[in-house]
């Protein structure tokens, strides 16, 4: 156990030391995924592959993964879901609906991709990037190889976006506060939304931050629907009728809400809400470690360039719906 915790922590620190460099800092990727990119690294050195470290590993991906998924729920209040109005949950719900529905169409029957790695990258573009892939993935138990594919198309378009965004603001004479508003319904991570809607102006970081949030908030009905369908997909047929409407309910999701909930009612002290969200962080990044410990290049080479191909298509599709549909709903 503590071997894999030990090894999970080294990657966690690696993590948010390089977070921090200047030039890294200025391109808004988060410690969890440099967590993750430092996992890939020290997994496939031949010297540093640990048998001792396995269950280790398979704690940070399943209970810490779990746990910083509820921590995150500190960074949202219910004041922030309704101060934009019901318009906007309407708004997310179209985004997250299409992109989910469209993406796993055309990965697993266009690209020929496995349903995994297909519902994950659709996952990450939809709802809040690496979050929505590592939620996601602890909900229906995928590989590695798949999460941390999906968690690099996130990176690649959601980096791609912060820089597109801005250049497209000018061109579409929209006032900050619609734009930013369609910034928080197409951006993958929070991070970057941050960044994009920061470059437009405060009007528009205002807005796309309680869009995005909202996004995020949309995370627990998604997991819950995924979670009964996902069963009922890989429920062998000898199993019998009465199991297949049994449910798995993602308690983790429901504590997410809590979360979300005990922020809204109660003040939290701004040392400790800072230091919850740093705990949450940190556990997180400790599962995207093992997840990248436990992925082999050969693993992520068998699943070519098509998770890149369709992370493109729905990139497109979030850029060119989304100024369809928001001047629309708003």
């Amino acid at each position: 156990m503590w071997v894999g915790l030990g090894v999970c922590t080294l990657l966690t620190l690696g993590g948010f030391a390089l977070s921090h460099i200047p030039f890294i800092a200025a391109t808004g990727i988060s410690p969890l995924v440099l967590s993750l990119a430092l996992g890939v690294l020290a997994g496939n050195l031949p010297w540093f592959q640990l048998s001792s470290a396995t269950a280790g590993l398979a704690f940070s991906t399943r209970w810490l993964l779990r746990g910083g998924i509820v921590l995150f729920g500190f960074s949202i209040t219910l004041q922030q879901v309704f101060s934009l109005g019901p318009g906007i949950v309407l708004l997310d719900m179209v985004v997250i609906t299409t992109i989910i529905t469209i993406g796993y169409w055309v990965g697993t029957r266009l690209l020929k991709l496995d349903p995994e790695t297909a519902l994950l990258t659709s996952a990450g573009s939809a709802i809040c990037g690496a979050a929505a892939v590592l939620a996601t993935e602890a909900t229906i138990r995928s590989r590695p190889a798949a999460t941390a594919m999906a968690v690099a198309t996130v990176v690649l378009f959601g980096s791609l976006a912060m820089v597109v965004y801005p250049v497209l603001y000018p061109i579409m004479g929209w006032d900050q506060g619609l734009f930013g508003v369609y910034i928080g319904a197409t951006i993958h991570e929070v991070a970057q939304v941050v960044a994009a809607g920061g470059a437009v102006g405060s009007d528009a970081l205002a807005n796309a931050v309680v869009v995005k949030l909202v996004r995020v908030m949309l995370l627990v009905p998604f997991l819950l629907i995924v979670g009964q369908w996902w069963v009922r997909r890989t429920r062998a047929p000898e199993e019998g009728i009465a199991d297949r409407g049994k449910l798995t309910i993602p308690w983790f999701a429901f504590g997410f809400v809590g979360a979300m909930v005990l922020n809204s009612l109660v003040r939290v002290p701004a040392p400790l809400h800072s230091g919850i969200a740093l705990s949450g962080q940190v556990a997180l990044a400790m599962a995207m470690g093992a997840l990248g410990y436990e992925t082999r290049m050969e693993k992520l080479k068998s699943l070519g360039l098509k998770p890149m191909l369709l992370a493109l298509i729905l990139f497109a599709l979030l850029v060119t719906g989304g100024m369809v549909v928001t001047p629309m709903v708003m």
